[in-house]
């Protein structure tokens, strides 16, 4: 199999399936695109206009995040969902509810002023409180062993962490155990090798393009179109 992975440079979801893949060690090539003047040839094949999509030959493509990552594992072994139906379906509904948090780190870049950040923060943090309520005991989310949930969760609390450098957000006496779960994330090889190697100096970028609050705390302006993630 040779799978091409087409990205944005700073899409969560694209790093999701990136870290499947490092994690499962399957091969794969990235091949980065414009999303704000995306070329014809993506268009043909992203029926949402999004990242990521996966080539997996010249006429086969999948899209959406964890419909990627549910075929990566199904076709590789080492399964990383649960055996039990139902607790399948949890897992699933885990990471669909990762991906509601992730919103919140586009809408933090688009605050227009102290207020509104704070709002934002006070919304993600009423998430976080129910993942810290439900996170099993463990290094992960369900347990002792890495799962799907895991890749799904990893580029939420890569991009806190930048963020934190900013602005407080996911204190560590309010959310131990979701502390504990992203700093054993953010470790992992497939983590780290998921990551740009200039992830800050990208965000700042982009946070100054979108000239909101964060623009005004980075200093400097910016020009070109804003990614819509």
């Amino acid at each position: 199999m040779d799978f091409e992975l087409i990205s944005f440079k700073l899409c969560p979801f694209v790093q999701r399936a990136a870290i499947i893949l490092l994690f499962k060690k399957i091969p794969f090539r990235t091949s980065y695109i414009d999303l704000a003047n995306p070329p014809d040839w993506f268009r043909a094949i992203s029926p949402f206009g999004k990242v990521p999509v996966l080539r997996l030959d010249e006429t086969t493509v999948l899209f959406e995040s964890s419909v990627i990552n549910e075929y990566l594992d199904e076709v590789t072994p080492g399964r990383l969902l649960p055996e039990d139906p139902l607790e399948r379906a949890r897992a699933r509904s885990w990471i669909e509810f990762t991906s509601a948090c992730l919103w919140h780190c586009r809408d933090f870049s688009l605050a227009a002023d102290a207020e509104a950040l704070d709002r934002e923060v006070a919304q993600l943090e009423t998430k976080l409180d129910r993942l810290e309520a439900v996170k099993a005991p463990g290094r992960f989310f369900l347990g002792e062993d890495f799962s799907l949930v895991d890749g799904a969760a990893a580029p939420l609390f890569v991009r806190l962490a930048y963020f934190q450098s900013h602005f407080p957000v996911m204190d560590e006496a309010r959310f131990p155990a979701l502390t504990a779960w992203s700093g054993t994330l953010r470790d992992l090889p497939a983590v780290t090798q998921s990551v740009i190697p200039d992830f800050a100096d990208q965000m700042d970028a982009l946070m100054r393009r979108r000239k909101g609050h964060l623009a005004a705390l980075l200093g400097g302006g910016g020009e070109g179109p804003a990614s819509i993630y």
